[in-house]
């Protein structure tokens, strides 16, 4: 349980309304009234109905596919065979944030994830700016995955019935393509399972999950028979430049790892299993996605990967000389690409919720079908936004863009984290960063780093879609907030 008296000096619950600018967009929301609201919604509430197992297979679900079945085809020119240190990178600095996210999700069990944190620590623009990021985060990397589930689709046509999606319509413009059909199509899928509830769809991606760690286990036993030495000759052809870029793109493939955060509200006992979920998850997607690249690279002339969406079918096929294992390969990519775009989904839709109920977005995100206990209509926009988003722009512009946005909202987890600490030092964690403040110090430095390694184009997509953030804040947010109005901490105080 929460700690009930906050200490003499927590100026988090007891700093009064003012009517200035500066006080409204740096007033906090008290961690005890984001905890009391406790999953309710416009018209109903959320359903507390996820154990341990079904938090840690949603963070797998939405993570472990992305870089290994999408990305990975693009990142290999960018470092050569030393990809697998560019992997390393990225993992250790998903691992200083998971570390300062596992403490704050045993602290804060709520659906906003960072941008609920934020708000309790850094104020209400913060929290804005975070949540911002997070809408960058989720909803782009779910039209970026999209895009890569396609490529395997077809590969699994050709293997099978012997036909394909026409380019037109399996591609977006600029990559050949009119419209990206087959990406529009499994987030409607998704959308389908969503609909159904949380725990109907937790079923659904558990066995999902299952299914692409075996097919990741089968490519690397086919993978290793094909395995030449020599390939990995020249280690690092590329510099530390090159490695560093490539965990940047990389960073990518460790989106999601934090998506059990955002079931903060549908878990059964959260502030016991939300930390677990997260550091079990980092630990086994880490572990896969290093094999997985290894062997990739020894079985592949680093030279040879073109940037293909569908690398690892290519492989299969190489080593064996047969199509079999290959349009195999392709099916439990199908499968798996689905799972990413499902659970990410989820975690879009709960961020949303959480700062519609704080008035900054439209209240239709937060309202709860009382039957399903699922927010069906910002599952419905939030599917078709991402869907459409998915059929008309190209991969690799998505996956860069993404990267910078979590970087971004990870690097202010990790300042969260010490602002708690030094203002509610007494307050009960069931999980602490150890070393603080030192690892999330690192955390926020290692963040800060590859977003600097990412290119000029992606800062200006970033700076974009921050300024537009922004505005939406200050026309819409900044006058509806329920916190600034007072609303918020009348509600909580009658709980």
């Amino acid at each position: 349980m929460l700690d009930q008296g906050a200490p003499p000096h927590d100026r988090t619950a007891t700093a009064p309304v003012s009517p200035g600018l500066a006080a409204r967009l740096m007033r906090r929301k008290p961690v005890e009234h984001l905890v009391a609201e406790g999953g309710q919604g416009e018209g109903g509430s959320l359903r507390r109905s996820l154990g341990l197992w079904q938090l840690t297979m949603i963070s797998i679900g939405a993570t472990l596919g992305t870089g290994i079945f999408v990305v990975l085809g693009n990142a290999v020119p960018k470092a050569g065979p030393a990809v697998t240190l560019a992997f390393v990178i990225a993992g250790l600095t998903a691992l200083f944030s998971a570390l300062s996210y596992a403490e704050l999700a045993g602290t804060i069990p709520v659906s906003g994830s960072s941008y609920s944190y934020a708000y309790a620590t850094m104020g209400e623009l913060i929290a804005w700016v975070c949540g911002w990021c997070l809408l960058l985060e989720y909803g782009v990397s779910v039209a970026a995955v999209a895009v890569g589930w396609g490529e395997y689709l077809n590969e699994l046509l050709d293997g099978t019935i012997g036909v394909t999606i026409p380019t037109a319509l399996a591609a977006p413009p600029g990559d050949g393509g009119i419209f990206n059909l087959p990406a529009l199509i499994v987030v409607i899928l998704a959308m389908v399972f969503l609909l159904g509830g949380a725990k109907e769809s937790a079923r659904a991606n558990t066995i999902m999950v299952c299914v692409k760690i075996a097919a990741l286990i089968l490519f690397c036993a086919i993978g290793f028979m094909g395995f030449k030495s020599g390939n990995y000759s020249n280690f690092m052809p590329l510099g530390m430049a090159g490695v560093s870029g490539a965990a940047g793109t990389l960073f990518f493939s460790y989106i999601g790892f934090d998506a059990a955060s955002t079931a903060g509200e549908e878990a059964k006992n959260a502030q016991r299993d939300l930390p677990r979920a997260i550091m079990l998850s980092l630990v086994i997607v880490t572990a896969l996605y290093v094999l997985v690249a290894a062997v990739a690279v020894g079985a592949k002339p680093w030279r040879s990967f073109n940037g293909s969406e569908a690398a690892l079918t290519e492989i299969m096929k190489d080593v064996t000389g047969q199509s079999f294992w290959g349009t195999l390969l392709a099916a439990c990519a199908v499968v798996a690409i689905a799972s990413v775009v499902l659970t990410v989904v989820y975690g879009q839709t709960r961020i949303l919720f959480a700062m519609s109920r704080d008035g900054l977005v439209p209240k239709i995100f937060s309202k709860v079908h009382p039957k399903t206990g699922a927010p069906r209509a910002n599952t419905v926009i939030v599917s078709v936004f991402c869907g459409v988003l998915a059929a008309a722009i190209p991969l690799g512009q998505l996956a860069d863009a993404t990267s910078i946005g979590t970087l971004f909202a990870f690097a202010l987890v990790n300042v969260a984290v010490v602002v708690l600490r030094r203002t509610r030092p007494q307050m009960h964690r069931t999980f602490r960063v150890p070393l603080s403040p030192v690892l999330p110090v690192l955390g926020f430095a290692f963040c800060i780093w590859m977003m600097g390694s990412l290119s000029a184009v992606t800062w200006i997509v970033f700076g974009v879609w921050m300024a537009v953030g922004l505005v939406f804040y200050f026309v819409y947010g900044y006058r509806r907030s329920r916190l600034a109005a007072g609303e918020d901490l009348a509600v909580a105080a009658e709980k």
